[in-house]
């Protein structure tokens, strides 16, 4: 048996005491295990990670949730779409008149008026300027005064100035009549209707109000996530990040990418040079080239919760468990408070390899 008296014999307070055997047989255990933790803290390597929260976005901000506005004042005559409708572009989705049904006749019927108007005032100018070429001949002759052969030249500048004030009309009918024409409003693209926020045909609208809520369909998604300040100066264009979306099983050991369960593969795309308004710095995260496709929809859908982790330097356990007891940020490189350049690791699990950033990222 390994635990015998003459192993105590030596201590002699010990060996009047006479422990018993599992009491010898537990501190063995007790200090073999704190022999093992300590090999561990030591020995097995840690993959740092700053933590973030946020959602699936479109990269193309044409891909995002979009509003449909009225084009003109009216009321909703009628709809061609409902809720969850999948519409193509051009499609019809709603009908605007206006309240007054005689509206583009009227002014249709306006401005036949100036049209009409335009020609009299110029076919009174053309005899003006005949008038006037007459008068300069009548003054060279000396048979008219110049006052005559003034007037004459003043009636030609009113008549055009009259014929440039009815074509400025006219311009303007133009528009109205093309701006009330335009009453049909059309999907801008492929996508989905979300909801209908218009009324019936008694609700009134105007021009710029929202009637429509509509998503494009298959955009090409990233990631915004929200990291705390302290971890941004290490974090850099093509980090790599490990994903959980919501509702998508997964296990995560964050010191271990390796094996982890049911995460998806990122890789930082951008970060914003500002903090946003929750006090933490948003960052991009695309999909990264050679893994795993990310989820599609309906599986993971615009909007959808999702939590990363962005893979940082490799250190001990033992450092980063001393590093979290005492709240500190993330370990800098000493190359990095020395020479203001930084060249770290891609962290364990990946294919590694180096990166270098600019030392005013990593003061």
């Amino acid at each position: 048996m390994p635990f015998r008296d003459e192993h105590i014999v030596h201590f002699k307070t010990l060996q009047s005491l006479r422990p018993p055997r599992p009491a010898r047989v537990l501190g063995w255990m007790l200090l073999t295990a704190m022999i093992a933790a300590i090999a561990f803290l030591l020995l097995v390597p840690w993959v740092q990670t700053s933590t973030g929260t946020g959602s699936v976005i479109a990269l193309d901000p044409r891909d995002r949730v979009q509003n449909i506005t009225a084009l003109v004042p009216g009321r909703v005559e009628e709809w061609y779409v409902t809720d969850g409708e999948l519409v193509k572009k051009g499609d019809r989705i709603a009908r605007i008149a206006d309240n007054d049904p005689n509206l583009i006749a009227r002014l249709q019927a306006e401005r036949a008026q100036l049209d009409a108007e335009i020609a009299a005032t110029r076919q009174a100018m053309d005899v003006a300027r005949r008038d006037v070429g007459r008068m300069e001949q009548l003054y060279g002759e000396g048979l008219a005064p110049r006052r005559d052969l003034e007037l004459a030249q003043i009636k030609v500048a009113d008549y055009g100035a009259k014929v440039a004030k009815s074509l400025a009309d006219r311009n303007r009918l133009d528009i109205n009549i093309k701006r009330q024409s335009v009453q049909m409003v059309h999907a801008p693209r492929d996508g989905r209707i979300l909801r209908i926020l218009g009324g019936d045909s008694a609700t009134m609208v105007k021009e710029g109000d929202v009637i429509a809520t509509f998503a494009p369909e298959q955009a090409v998604r990233v990631v915004e996530l929200y990291v705390d300040g302290r971890d941004v100066p290490l974090i850099y264009p093509g980090r790599p990040v490990r994903l959980e979306f919501e509702g998508w099983p997964a296990i995560q050991f964050s010191g271990w990418p390796s094996v982890a369960v049911g995460m998806f593969d990122g890789q930082v795309r951008a970060i914003d040079v500002s903090a946003s308004a929750n006090g933490l710095f948003r960052v991009l995260v695309e999909q990264k080239p050679g893994a795993r496709s990310w989820p599609n929809e309906p599986f993971v859908r615009l909007g959808a919760k999702v939590r990363g982790w962005v893979m940082m330097d490799t250190v001990s356990s033992g450092y980063e468990l001393w590093r979290l007891l005492n709240d500190f940020p993330l370990q800098y490189p000493v190359s990095a408070l020395d020479t203001g350049t930084y060249t770290g690791s891609a962290g364990a699990g990946t294919s590694g390899g180096s990166a270098q950033k600019e030392g005013g990222n990593a003061k």
